[in-house]
């Protein structure tokens, strides 16, 4: 019986999910007449998006009463967008938290209460004319999102009232809508009872932030379509099961056809008799199976005819035919062992909040298929209905999550603060109602699409017998999908109520001694991979634990996106704000900036890596052979270009096509193929599998997958430095400067150096260049070549990076903050006596002056490192830093040396990894090659600045001006060093909270080093970086490379 009005104890009410709302049903668009359907335009519905009425109250009791009634005239308010977060509006503020409620510390309450001081409440009206097609007819009245509860009325009449803030709802108001202009008004309240079941880690926002839309129905409607695509074993032939819920089939006489068509060419279709519920089974033999790989859909049209065979109304749905079950304790899809390459993903906009438009659904889709994401995981409620199309379109395979999330209450519980019966949905009756709604609403809506897979009954919500009877819902209406639930982890009492082991943020090697104890479940990490600022190390182990461990099954990187939104600073510019931007405390800060790509769609450097392991082919290379092994599921690489490159540093020597024909699985070999008699050098030798014809989501020739190898021909010269053809082709500044590099080169003229030994500095002079050591200030303080100075501050030893935030969340600040300190304070001094200020030590030799300084360091216990520059005529500078470590101090982030130059210097070529930065535990998906950039294109779009920028396995590099003059550095060895040129030094990145907290670029700091520590990224909150990825200071640590001016050259930087 329809409830008849609206008290607001309903808004505090944990057991009320809705009133008067209509059964929840497929998400399906239907059409009046066949011209309609073919122009995708109908006249049953009109959109009420647009302007609405605007009141604003800080609370309920401040809210405006009686503006419902058609006697209260609300023409004169405030006006405001419709779908959109009020937050985004100008009214009240985004607010972001992730564990705790946005309450905490506001106001003391508990399930069962809301908070009343601070909970906004938004009372919309929308005036509007009832189209002439809907006069006399049903009418009805759709919400496509609403947060977080609200109460509707029509003309004065109470319609009804939903919490949920992530699935839809329909009322009829076919009793209180009217002939001629309308009154709507709908009231939303931030915080109510079903706010306690939505404390998901996102921007907290309120408002009508879907669409909203008024239709009719015909005489004949499908009310709801149930579509079940099954294949029989052996794949070779299937059924397609179609179940209507046709409304006026007891009043109109009618017929349904069904009609089953490929690329719009019918295949089968059938007509039977319109009843009240009408079922169809059409057999199919051969059907092309759908999958991520190979996205094959059919169209399936549902046409309704009266008595006298005239179209009442046109349904059109698209129909994937895919197996996907447990077989042998296995996930598979259509026979074969599948693999989740996932990304989370939360619903929002930059720009729109939560409103996000289509395109921008298409964006983040296109990207995903870009970076060899196979699918995504809709954390942490279900998404628009529109997406789940674009995934069954474009092949990414889907969980589809319930908006279940009451982490506050389970942290509560978890650390002692609230017993256990105090968590929801837990085993407290009131709650089951309401979760089974929100189970039964998701699935209702996206029961029809092939791309999920999987059914998720929420997020971090601790555990109790509701979650097993939501488990047990969807095993009994949905035998073709697995359900999934990680809180079983942490209440085992109801294990069958998941059918896949899910924990988060386990690292690799937990999850396989784990998986040797516990064979009787998959394993899927729903979450794993925090991805927040520079992150994304050692991702390769999660994905080398899926190619030997059968039951692990691949998982999903937290999170695609950063969560972030645009705003303006106290000068107007635009610029992202997140967590505390927006004044909204409580808050976690940054902790929603954990994205693969930026807010706005940039992509980070992570993505290089990903995309990488992500890829569907493992091909190792090597100057003899290549070995392409298929890890997809239904794609021969035969369907891709092979092509293979060969380089001699950076510069292309042959590239050639190659035929393959390696099948899902299987793995070949294939000789290189590459010339005899090659000159002595390194190469390196690339074998890239690229799309054949364009797709959806890339052009033709975009990179699927590679591997690369680099190998040596005879006994190349150390230092290493780029050929002058190469270098011409790639940057004519460094043609000049490397005859000059190479000492074999260099003629006696320009050999020749002169020393001069003064009171306060040493100098070193050469035919183009002056080096100044300051024996006062303890370092290198000048280096001029060509008579231009290019130093701008004494160049000095460094063990420092900016801190990351894996670096934040595993206290490496606290605990390496002693090498801090030796970064800014190394010194030649005594700290206590001046008489023990230590000199550098000149030595002339045939052909370099050596000049070495000793510098203590400020560390407990105290520690000492030497810098020797051995300065040669021609202009070379060979710099080695050593060190014999103090056990007690252990390792450090860095070690190499850092230049502070001027900033016109800000050109950056390199011959080493690329194209994006790298880092010793992320660097597999690079390519070892010559790239250029400006200085300020290495700083990463991450939220907070910190680390960034670094290259490893660099052989040589240059920072020059746009006329080309400039520094040269080259590696000692072929391994390379790691190499970064940035506009600010790592203490002043460490010093910003923002990036346009960055003071103005005065400066280009370049840091030369044997390398730094790892990024980590099991999670962003205490795990640290693998062992293997930290620097050795267990053995005495040498760095040696050399630097060199260059002259201004012609023809240069654009």
């Amino acid at each position: 019986m329809a409830e008849k009005g609206f008290d607001y104890a309903k808004v505090k009410d944990g057991s009320l999910y809705s009133e008067n709302t209509l059964p929840p049903r497929s998400a399906h668009r239907f059409y009046a007449s066949d011209s309609e359907f073919r122009n995708r335009t109908t006249g049953l519905s009109e959109s009420l998006n647009g302007y609405w009425k605007f009141s604003y109250a800080k609370n309920y009791e401040s809210a405006v009463r009686g503006f419902e009634s058609l006697a209260y005239d609300c023409r004169g308010w405030d006006e405001i967008r419709v779908p959109a977060s009020i937050q985004l509006e100008g009214y009240d503020r985004p607010m972001y938290t992730n564990i705790q409620y946005p309450w905490d510390g506001r106001e003391a309450i508990l399930p069962g209460e809301i908070p009343t001081i601070d909970n906004p409440v938004a009372s919309y009206v929308k005036y509007f004319e009832l189209p002439a097609r809907m006069i006399g007819g049903p009418v009805f009245l759709s919400f496509g999102g609403v947060e977080s509860a609200y109460a509707v009325w029509l003309n004065g009449t109470y319609v009804g009232y939903k919490t949920d803030s992530f699935t839809g709802a329909a009322f009829d108001v076919s009793d209180s809508v009217r002939e001629g202009e309308n009154k709507l008004a709908v009231q939303v309240f931030k915080w109510s009872a079903g706010s306690w079941l939505e404390d998901q880690d996102f921007f907290r926002l309120s408002g009508i932030f879907r669409d909203v839309t008024l239709y009719t129905v015909p005489k004949l409607h499908v009310d709801d379509i149930g579509i079940r695509a099954s294949l029989a074993d052996g794949y070779r032939s299937g059924e397609v099961r179609v179940r209507l819920e046709i409304r006026g089939a007891a009043e109109v006489s009618g017929t349904a056809e069904v009609v089953l068509s490929r690329k719009r060419l019918p295949v089968l279709s059938e007509i039977r008799p319109a009843e009240a519920v009408t079922e169809f089974r059409i057999p199919i033999e051969k059907p092309r199976l759908w999958s991520a790989e190979k996205p094959n859909l059919y169209e399936l049209t549902v046409v309704l005819r009266d008595e006298t065979g005239e179209i009442i109304e046109i349904v059109p749905e698209r129909v994937g035919f895919r197996r996907f079950e447990l077989s042998g304790g296995i996930m598979k899809l259509n026979g074969k062992r599948i693999v989740f390459n996932g990304v989370n993903r939360h619903e929002l906009s930059a720009t729109n909040g939560r409103s996000v438009t289509e395109a921008e659904m298409v964006e983040d889709i296109v990207l995903m298929k870009r970076l060899n994401v196979n699918a995504v995981r809709t954390c942490h409620y279900p998404n628009q209905a529109r997406i789940y199309e674009l995934c069954d379109e474009y092949g990414l395979y889907v969980i589809d999550e319930a908006n279940i999330e009451s982490h506050g209450l389970w942290f509560a519980y978890a650390t002692g603060q609230i017993p256990e019966e105090t968590v929801l949905p837990g085993d407290r009756p009131e709650a089951l109602g309401v979760v089974l709604n929100r189970a039964k609403a998701m699935y209702e809506r996206d029961k029809n699409r092939p791309s999920i897979l999987i059914w998720s009954l929420g997020n971090e919500s601790f555990g109790g017998v509701n979650f097993y009877e939501m488990s047990k819902y969807f095993h009994e209406v949905d035998p073709t999908r697995l359900v999934h639930y990680e809180g079983v982890a942490w209440d085992p009492r109801y294990p069958d109520m998941t059918d896949m082991i899910s924990r988060m943020y386990v690292p690799a090697a937990e999850i396989e001694a784990y998986l040797k104890e516990n064979r009787g479940k998959p394993y899927l990490s729903c979450e794993y991979a925090h991805a927040m600022g520079n992150s994304s190390g050692a991702l390769g182990k999660y994905i080398e634990l899926t190619e030997r461990e059968p039951l692990y099954q691949g998982g999903f990187i937290w999170d695609f996106a950063d969560q972030a939104l645009w705003k303006k600073d106290r000068y107007g510019n635009a610029t992202l704000g997140w967590g505390g931007d927006f004044d909204d405390f409580p808050t976690d800060f940054n902790f929603c900036a954990n994205g693969l790509i930026a807010a706005d769609r940039k992509l980070t450097p992570k993505t290089q890596e990903v995309k990488f392991q992500y890829q569907p082919f493992k091909i190792r290379v090597d100057e003899k052979a290549i070995v392409i092994e298929n890890k997809s599921l239904f794609s021969d690489s035969g369907d891709f270009d092979c092509v293979l490159t060969l380089e001699k540093e950076g510069r292309i020597l042959l590239s050639s096509k190659l035929k393959t024909a390696v099948g899902p699985g299987a793995s070949e070999s294939y000789l290189t193929g590459l010339p005899e008699g090659l000159a002595a050098g390194e190469y390196v030798v690339t074998v890239s599998l690229r799309l054949r014809k364009a797709t959806r989501w890339a052009e033709k020739g975009y990179e699927v997958a590679f591997g690369q190898a680099a190998f040596r021909v005879g006994e190349p010269s150390v230092p290493f430095a780029p050929d002058a053809e190469t270098v011409r082709r790639f940057a004519p500044v460094l043609a000049r400067a490397v005859p000059d590099f190479r000492k074999a080169a260099v003629p006696p003229e320009k050999r020749a150096f002169e020393v001069i030994d003064g009171t306060m500095n040493i100098g070193v002079r050469g035919l183009s260049f002056e080096a100044l050591f300051s024996k006062n200030h303890g370092g290198l303080v000048s280096y001029r070549y060509g008579g231009k100075e290019l130093l701008k501050g004494i160049v000095r030893p460094n063990f420092w990076r900016a801190p990351t935030d894996n670096d934040r969340g595993n206290r490496m600040p606290e605990r390496y903050a002693q090498w801090k300190i030796a970064s800014l304070y190394a010194s030649h001094r005594d700290a206590e006596d001046p008489a023990g200020d230590l000199e550098p030590r000149l030595t002339i030799e045939a052909d370099a002056a050596v000049i070495r300084y000793l510098y203590r360091l400020p560390t407990r216990p105290a520690a000492c490192v030497e810098v020797e520059y051995r300065v040669f005529g021609e202009g070379t500078i060979e710099t080695t830093l050593t060190y014999e470590p103090v056990p007690e101090l252990g390792d450090m982030p860095e070690f190499g040396m850092i230049f502070k130059l001027d900033a016109d210097l800000d050109r950056v070529s390199w011959y080493g990894n690329g194209p994006a930065e790298t880092y010793r535990d992320r660097k597999a998906g690079a390519k070892l090659g010559l790239y250029s950039n400006r200085v300020v294109e290495n700083l990463a779009a991450y939220t907070i600045p910190g680390e960034t920028g670094n290259k490893t396995d660099v052989r040589y590099a240059a920072v020059m001006r746009p006329n080309g003059e400039g520094l040269i550095f080259s590696s000692e060895t072929f391994d390379g060093m790691e190499f970064s040129a940035l506009p600010y030094s790592p203490h002043e990145l460490e010093n910003a909270g923002h990036d346009f907290e960055l003071p103005p670029v005065h400066y280009t700091y370049v840091r030369a080093a044997l390398g730094q520590m790892g990024v980590g990224g099991d999670d962003s909150w205490g795990a640290r970086t693998h062992p293997e990825y930290l620097l050795d200071a267990g053995a005495p640590m040498r760095f040696r490379f050399r630097f060199h001016g260059i002259e201004r050259a012609s023809a240069l930087w654009t």
